[in-house]
């Protein structure tokens, strides 16, 4: 209606109801996809959330056949960053320009954001959702208490609502800190308190880390000082601030993980309808384009470039993701281990050579940058030029392949201050003065395949931040790389429970995954958390030894341990800002939601391992020499199809 008339030419299209532009007949005239709107239908969302950056050209055919056009490196410093809003219960993009030096205040916007994402998530899990109509037939029919218990759920208490309420049990969601008294504490938005642990039993017991600077789950009664002072410096108590008292726990544990499927709202053709409630399908967390508007087109177009996922397949293929670790460039010794694994794919055919080779750092033994060990910057760029003439060799890998390059702690520039110490994440690349020496490589490489054959080739290599994400057919593939020793500081920094017993009988019950490459592993007991991936067992080299059993499972069971802590912590860093620093303007570049479809955690002080759990295929590569083991190199495969890793040895 215009000026109390009633207009019959404009038409309220339902389709492009989230379009944003002057589309109003219902027509987009361009899309990155470069694919018309009626072809979509209403899966041309909203371009903030459906189809941002893909860049696809409908006239670039054959480029398109290539399956690596449709790799993407996301830097940490490139992602979108999204905020989880509690009133909309939708993400926003932050609009802010970020900043290096931010104000104080969004120190405090980092815990908020972490809180909210995983408090949402809980409320999304089913063990967290009160089930009206059951409660209301229980409580008219005064039903047996074993059926009461049967739909029981459970209720968080924020740590405000305690006041006044001794003896009463509640369960908690909040940080783990230390108080400034020097006791542990627990915190959520409303305030913090005092925690008691000495009975606490974690759960599953043994089976995660539990440290400072972590979200968790805490089941137990609070009890109420005579004074009603707070334990604090200074002694401020009440709302929002340290309530008095403590709170004494009986359990503790991590807020349970969710798949991505759930997150995204999919139905599944493996696992039928897995949620009810949309989820964030149409976010476009990456900025390659949301699950809704293209991932039904995405998976098409890697059926038809990839070929189906056989599980009986081992080996060959372009679908393949070489990942190599703690490359250290100054050891002789890792040069020639290098030199052997990538002949070894230079030696297959080129229509089989794998899409991608990730090289992850640290890329000298020691902080060189800040005079550690022997050299300095002139040093730095040698060992670069050195690993420029090794893969100089091999100019067809070049040419077909994406190199990419994960930095460490002890890698320019950041290690300059730092000394090899902890670095704030995420950190940049390598800089390109180090590096110049390879990519004139990939260049002449290029070159020569152009000049030869006349066809002009488009190898690559890619310096990006640490963490960093790549993106396959948009949001079809996410894959997390990480380079971090995070077992040690776990190790030194975890809680210590005196009620945890070391059963390595009962270790095995939580998760299954795939251990070092030379035992055979048998699993005794069924996993009840994790999935075991037999093509991973099956690819492992069958000379087991008796007496590597006990060895084999202290391997498997730190590998679980530290898969299961992450994922379900849903943050790359989970422990205090002294501990492990954060750029807070940037923090939200390190948060695991949804679950990527696999994740690659460089850890030397771990065993290497290929682990899915809740869906999320988890790989460490460990180092590339084999420590312990003269003259072996070792490196994980992945199989982009079917979603598993293998961990290979080869002697050199």
């Amino acid at each position: 209606m215009s000026g109390g008339r009633i207009v019959v030419n404009r038409e309220l299209s339902r389709q492009n109801s989230l379009v944003l532009g002057s589309s109003q007949n219902g027509e987009v005239s361009h899309t990155r996809l470069g694919i018309r709107p009626s072809v979509l239908g209403r899966e041309d969302s909203q371009p903030g959330l459906g189809m941002s950056v893909l860049d696809v050209e409908a006239e670039d055919e054959d480029g398109l056949r290539n399956p690596r056009k449709w790799l993407k490196v996301i830097d940490a410093f490139e992602q979108p960053r999204l905020i989880y809003n509690v009133a909309k219960k939708h993400f926003d993009r932050e609009t802010a320009n970020p900043s290096l030096l931010p104000p104080a205040s969004h120190k405090t916007h980092v815990f908020r954001n972490r809180y909210n994402l995983i408090h949402q998530r809980l409320l999304r899990n089913e063990s967290f959702q009160t089930p009206t109509f059951e409660a209301r037939k229980l409580s008219l029919k005064r039903s047996s208490s074993s059926l009461a218990t049967a739909q029981q759920s459970y209720k968080l208490t924020p740590i405000a609502n305690l006041l006044g309420r001794n003896g009463s049990s509640h369960m908690l969601l909040g940080l783990l800190t230390i108080s400034p008294t020097g006791t542990l504490a627990i915190n959520d938005l409303t305030g913090s308190i005092t925690l008691d642990l000495t009975h606490a039993k974690p759960i599953p017991e043994d089976g995660a880390w539990f440290a400072p600077g972590m979200i968790v789950l805490v089941d137990g009664t609070y009890e109420e000082e005579d004074n009603n002072v707070g334990g604090g410096l200074g002694g401020s108590g009440g709302v929002g601030g340290i309530i008095g008292g403590k709170f004494i726990g009986f359990f503790i544990g991590g807020p349970p993980c969710e798949r991505r499927k759930v997150t995204l709202g999919l139905t599944g053709s493996d696992d039928g309808g897995v949620t009810a409630g949309g989820g964030f399908g149409w976010v476009d967390f990456l900025g390659v384009g949301s699950e809704r508007a293209v991932g039904s087109k995405m998976r098409k177009l890697e059926q038809r470039l990839l070929g189906p996922g056989s599980v009986d397949e081992d080996g060959g293929g372009r679908g393949r993701m070489v990942v190599i670790g703690e490359v250290n460039l100054d050891q002789p010794r890792t040069l020639q281990a290098l030199k052997k694994v990538i002949g070894l794919y230079a030696a297959e055919p080129e229509e089989d050579t794998p899409m991608t080779f990730v090289l992850m750092g640290n890329f000298v033994q020691h902080a060189i940058m800040a005079r550690g060990g022997s050299g300095g910057s002139i040093e730095y760029k040698e060992y670069f030029d050195s690993l420029a003439s090794v893969l100089s060799e091999y100019p067809t890998l070049l040419q077909s392949a994406t190199f990419i390059f994960v930095p460490g702690d002890n890698d320019g520039w950041t290690s300059s201050f730092s000394a090899g110490a902890a670095t704030p994440l995420p950190r940049k690349g390598v800089p390109e003065i180090f590096t110049s020496r390879i990519k004139r490589a990939f260049a002449t490489a290029n070159a020569e395949a152009e000049k030869e054959r006349g066809k002009k080739t488009d190898g690559e290599a890619i310096w990006t931040s640490n963490p960093s994400r790549l993106s396959l057919f948009g949001p079809t593939h996410e894959i997390v790389l990480l380079r971090d020793s995070m077992s040690g500081r776990l190790r030194r920094t975890a809680i210590k429970f005196s009620s945890s017993k070391s059963n390595d009988e009962d270790e095995d019950v939580d998760m299954a995954s795939t251990p070092a490459p030379n035992p055979d592993p048998q699993p005794e007991q069924e996993p009840a958390e994790m999935e075991v991936d037999p093509e991973v067992q099956e690819a492992e080299s069958h000379q087991a030894e008796p007496t590597a059993d006990d060895t084999l499972s202290n391997d498997l069971h730190a590998a679980r341990k530290l898969v299961k802590t992450i994922l379900d912590q849903g943050y790359l860093s989970p422990f205090g800002m002294a501990t492990r620093p954060v750029l807070w303007d940037y923090a939200s570049s390190l948060q695991v939601y949804p679950l990527p479809t696999a994740m690659v955690l460089a850890d030397t002080e771990a065993p290497a391992f290929c682990v899915t759990y809740e869906g999320c295929h988890v790989m460490n590569p460990g180092s590339i020499v084999a420590p312990g083991r003269r003259g072996v190199a070792k490196w994980v495969e992945y199989n982009i199809r079917n979603k598993v890793g293998k961990v290979k040895e080869a002697l050199f």
